[in-house]
C-alpha cells in the first residue's frame, strides 16, 4: 500500500532541513523588523551569563533559562500575529485589534514570569 503525503516541504530529513531553514529565516526577520525582539534578545544575552552565578541547582538554572526563553517565544508569537494581521489589512478591525492585544498580553505575561523568577533568584543571593 502506498501512502501519499501532500506536504510541500517534503518528508524525512529534507523536511527537517527545510524547516530548520524556515526557522532561521524567522529569527532573521524578527531581528530585522522587530525592535522589541532585538531589545528582549539583548536582555536575554545579558542575563544568561548571570544565570550561572544566580542558580543554586541545575533545576534552578533551568527555571532562569526557561523564563528567558519564554520571553523570546512570546515575542515571536506576538510578532507573527502582528505581521499576519498587517498583511490582511492596516485598517482598524475589531477582531484583528483583539488578536494583536492578546498577543501583547502574552508578552506581558512572559515578562511578569521572568521578573518574578529573576527577582526570587536575586532575593536568594542577597539574603
Amino acid at each position: 500500500m502506498t501512502v501519499e503525503i501532500n506536504k510541500p516541504n517534503g518528508i524525512g530529513l529534507s523536511r527537517i532541513l527545510k524547516a530548520t531553514r524556515c526557522s532561521f529565516l524567522g529569527f532573521k526577520a524578527a531581528w530585522r523588523y522587530e525592535s522589541a525582539f532585538r531589545q528582549e534578545l539583548v536582555l536575554v544575552l545579558t542575563l544568561l551569563p548571570l544565570s550561572f552565578l544566580l542558580c543554586e541547582s541545575r533545576n534552578h538554572w533551568l527555571l532562569l533559562f526557561g523564563s528567558l526563553m519564554l520571553v523570546l517565544f512570546a515575542e515571536m508569537i506576538n510578532s507573527a500575529i502582528e505581521a499576519l494581521a498587517d498583511a490582511i489589512t492596516l485598517e482598524h478591525h475589531v477582531l484583528i485589534g483583539r488578536a494583536k492585544d492578546m498577543g501583547s498580553a502574552v508578552v506581558f505575561i512572559s515578562l511578569v514570569v521572568v521578573t518574578t523568577v529573576w527577582t526570587e533568584a536575586l532575593w536568594r543571593l542577597l539574603a
